[in-house]
């Protein structure tokens, strides 16, 4: 275990999520289904005393999406840009950052969205089942919960990224017992979007034990090595993937549902901060604390991560 680095002068560090205006910060809610990380963050905005405002609720998917319906239940305002219509419009038949056109197209989409937005004069957003890519944050701080916990590094690195149930099996398949959902402060996207869990990690949920359904991790190893190189379009549809996904649903409501909505309201108080030398910060009882990140547990309470401490290991 490391300490605590010496409380740095505040003018030596930017305070993060911080409204801009008024006694609470503008929030701006992202999502592209459901909605039901959305709906844990516009629940928490109704308490007394909380430091946010949820502004603006914004989709991608306006017809297929739960926004509307949100919208209407919390009386929030509605911001829809159709991102499949936007690149059918330009003669583009997937919706990908594999191309020269097709990153080209999500530049001129974000442009849209950011317009649509202004009016909202939003403090920082939130990636709530947010499926797109797209650089709002070169705008506005962006805070993204993840499926993984990204503390836990080998050689170095992070190893539960990715998409999909990926941060899942890779944990399942590592020998993990548990799982954690994570809250990170996103960077732009650069090229496909390769860099999409490297921001600062900002929390961490409690740990959710993994739900092996029965199964062997040599039995799901050896799904794992039986897999195409390939991912299908819509899945590998076999039993590792089926084990993440019920363990995803889980992770959701324990993790997710959980750390999300904490990590906003401290955002939102000015709780986070970073120094020059790209080091995070976390205040506790006025003081400044470099941190790795913060867990917080299922009632709020936080737990500062000190800088120098890791999860590593080989899987």
């Amino acid at each position: 275990m490391g300490h605590f680095a010496n409380n740095p002068e505040s003018s030596d560090l930017t305070v993060l999520g911080s409204p801009r205006n008024g006694t609470k910060a503008s929030v701006a809610v992202f999502m592209s289904g459901s909605g039901s990380n959305a709906e844990r963050v516009l629940e928490l905005s109704r308490e007394p005393g909380v430091s946010f405002a949820v502004t603006v609720l914004v989709t991608d998917r306006p017809k297929t999406s739960n926004t509307a319906v949100l919208a209407e239940r919390f009386g929030v305002p509605m911001v829809a840009l159709d991102i499949r219509e936007f690149y059918r419009e330009r003669g583009l038949k997937r919706i990908s950052l594999a191309s020269e056109a097709g990153r080209r197209t999500r530049e001129a989409w974000t442009a849209q969205l950011l317009e649509l937005l202004k009016p909202y004069a939003v403090d920082f957003g939130v990636f709530a089942g947010f499926i797109p890519l797209c650089n709002v944050m070169r705008v506005f701080p962006c805070l993204n919960v993840h499926p993984g916990d990204l503390t836990y590094q080998e050689d170095g690195r992070r190893v539960l990224v990715g998409l999909h149930t990926i941060p899942i099996e890779k944990a399942i398949l590592c020998g993990h017992s548990s799982l954690r959902s994570s809250v990170i402060l996103t960077e732009p996207v650069e090229g496909q979007g390769d860099n999409m869990d490297s921001g600062f990690i900002l929390g961490l949920s409690p740990q959710v034990p993994i739900d092996f359904m029965g199964t062997s991790l040599e039995r799901l190893r050896e799904v794992y090595n039986r897999r195409p190189q390939s991912r299908p379009k819509n899945g590998f549809d076999d039993e590792l993937e089926k084990i993440a996904r019920h363990n995803q649903e889980k992770l959701k409501e324990r993790g997710d549902w959980v750390v999300l909505p904490y990590v906003v309201e401290n955002f939102a108080r000015g709780r986070y901060a970073t120094d020059s030398q790209g080091n995070l910060y976390f205040r506790v009882d006025g003081q400044w604390q470099a941190v790795k990140t913060v867990e917080f547990d299922e009632y709020g309470n936080t737990t500062p991560v000190p800088v120098d401490f890791s999860h590593s290991g080989d899987c």
